[in-house]
């Protein structure tokens, strides 16, 4: 196709997409699509529909979604989140991203009365822990410094009149007042410190953060900031220290581009670094999209037989100080299979075992 072709195309796009009619017939349609092509050996909603979802949203379209329990979400059409969430099945989701991680949050705060978030980002994982948690008082701290993403987190908390999740625009990090700067776009964008120039995003560490609250007990931390993660464990000594029963349970991202795991996850710094507080870590099995996973258990694989082979990618972990309380239906204990699910790779090491 000439690129004159191109723009002609993408000029028709940005006519169409003004009708939202069109738009959410449109969904529909490619949705159709997908469910027809269930055999192709390649992902059709990454190369075929997404893109032309894609080319009718920018960057700063607003959008708005209900949830199956009444939350609103708004959020911008900037990643892969966004789309999939926009193109859920069914059409009103019980959740906005990764459905097994949303799950297992909602189930480790059941009783908590303080969570913080690292990297919350529009709110897609705190505005449900909060609205989990506030009929018992609890309370959710959710740090997120992209000030766009941080405005539309704010904007999702007082559209559900959540008044316990409460929204820092300040960087989680292993020291206080250090600065940091975004490097990376959007939900990719990972943090460095800043060495010279303008101030940039000032950081908390979790102990202090704790202290400043006069938290004397943190029971959740979940972490998802590219890369960062350790340098905010280890700003956590203090809680992380404490008992079984009173130190946190942590739900946190690894991904390769930053972890090198080629000697295995227990060899990893981080891994090395949690253990020696005593926590016991498992890979969640999870979907990086928006897919219906009501009725099937947590899946979890204990971090030495986790099957990490394929390009780099990234997945949750859960560490815990008390593994028994993993016990029943809720989840299931899985072995030598991949953390990443995904419905076009082998079902043996890629497909839900429950």
């Amino acid at each position: 196709m000439s690129d004159e072709k191109i723009k002609k195309m993408l000029d028709a796009m940005k006519v169409v997409s003004q009708d939202s009619l069109f738009v959410s017939g449109f969904i529909t349609l490619c949705k159709e699509y997908e469910a027809r092509t269930k055999g192709l050996v390649y992902s059709v909603r990454d190369e075929v529909t997404g893109p032309l979802i894609d080319a009718l949203h920018d960057a700063d379209t607003v959008l708005r979604k209900e949830l199956s329990d009444g939350t609103v979400i708004e959020f911008l059409y900037r990643t892969k989140i966004a789309r999939d969430f926009l193109m859920s099945i069914p059409d009103v989701p019980d959740h906005v991203w990764e459905p097994q991680t949303t799950k297992l949050l909602l189930k480790l705060s059941e009783q908590a009365r303080n969570v913080i978030i690292g990297g919350a980002y529009f709110g897609d994982h705190a505005v449900l822990v909060g609205k989990n948690i506030r009929t018992h008082g609890g309370i959710c701290h959710a740090f997120e410094p992209n000030s766009a993403q941080c405005e539309m987190l704010r904007r999702n908390i007082e559209i559900n009149a959540l008044e316990n999740v409460l929204a820092h625009a300040e960087g989680l990090w292993s020291e206080d007042n250090r600065y940091l700067e975004l490097v990376g776009d959007d939900s990719y964008a990972g943090a460095q410190e800043k060495t010279s120039g303008e101030l940039g995003i000032q950081t908390v560490s979790v102990d202090a953060f704790c202290k400043r609250e006069s938290m004397a007990k943190l029971d959740l931390l979940m972490l998802d900031i590219e890369g960062g993660e350790l340098r905010v464990l280890q700003g956590a000594k203090g809680v992380l220290a404490q008992p079984s029963g009173l130190a946190p349970n942590i739900v946190f991202e690894i991904h390769r581009h930053y972890v090198d795991w080629d000697a295995g996850l227990d060899n990893t710094e981080i891994f090395k670094y949690l253990s020696s507080f005593g926590y016991e870590m498992y890979a969640v099995r999870d979907f990086n999209s928006n897919v219906d996973m009501r009725g099937r258990p947590v899946e979890l694989i204990p971090s030495a037989e986790v099957y990490l082979e394929g390009p780099p990618h990234g997945f949750n972990v859960l560490a815990v100080k008390d593994p028994t309380s993993l016990h029943g239906p809720f989840f299931s204990i899985c072995h030598g299979v991949s953390p990443k699910l995904i419905w076009h790779k082998d079902p043996s090491l890629h497909h839900p075992l429950s």
